[in-house]
This record gives C-alpha cells, structure tokens and sequence, in this order.
C-alpha cells in the first residue's frame, strides 16, 4: 500500500468527519495531544498548527474551504491519530516518519489554500496560531 492511497482512503473516511462537527472537533483535540508526543520535524510538521486551525475556522463557518481540501487535510489528521500505521509509533524516531510522509503529502496539494488562509487570518488582523492550533491572545 502506497501512501497515495492511504490517503485516498483516508480522505474518503473524512468525509464523515466532514459531515459531523462534533465528531470533527473530537478528532481535532486528539490530534492536538498527539502533537504534544512528537518532536517537530520541518515544515510538514510546522504548518500542522495552521491546518487545526483552518479547519476549526471552517467548523465555526468562519472560513469557506473546498470539500476536497478539507478532506485531504481531514484524513491526514485522522492517519496521525489512527493507531494503525505503516510504522509503528511506539518505534523511536521512526514511527513517525510514516505520520510525516502522509503530513508532507497532505500538505503539498492543500498548500496554495493553507497560504490563502494565513494570509486572510492575517488580513483581519488575527494573533499568530499556537502549536496546538489556538490563536494567541
């Protein structure tokens, strides 16, 4: 299984999240304590935050956001809260370079709107975005 389609499945998983908000806001705090366990490792990693935090603007329709962007972003977070991965991530240091790769790709095709999104938060003036995906006081 490549990570194509791991994504794939995972994106079409999302859609249900995509459709619950609840269940939506729950995956995004275990997402956000998973992120507390790992280390950041480069930019997938670092725009992981702004992600949270576009979806969560989406959840509160604050921020309008293609399906098919949302659910890419979506099944990555659910790939990195599954405890079911390629690696292990009970395995130092490796066991989350399978999270990262999905992350990278994840990112790479939602990237032009995640720079929209900074780029609008920044236009209303909004505080910087936490690592848990919070915007700072």
């Amino acid at each position: 299984m490549d990570y194509m389609e791991i994504l794939n499945r995972a994106s079409a998983e999302a859609t249900d999240f995509i459709n619950n908000p609840s269940r939506l806001d729950a995956l995004l705090e275990q997402l956000e304590e998973k992120l507390r366990s790992i280390p950041a490792i480069g930019q997938q990693v670092s725009e992981l935050p702004v992600m949270i935090a576009m979806v969560k603007s989406w959840i509160k329709k604050e921020y309008q956001v293609s399906v098919k962007v949302l659910a890419t972003m979506v099944g990555a977070f659910i790939y990195l809260v599954k405890k079911k991965d390629l690696i292990a991530d009970n395995i130092p240091v490796v066991g989350i370079l399978d999270d990262v790769a999905v992350l990278g790709l994840a990112l790479k095709y939602v990237e032009p709107e995640v720079n929209a999104y900074k780029a609008w938060k920044s236009s209303r003036g909004a505080a910087p975005i936490d690592a848990d995906g919070s915007v700072q006081a």
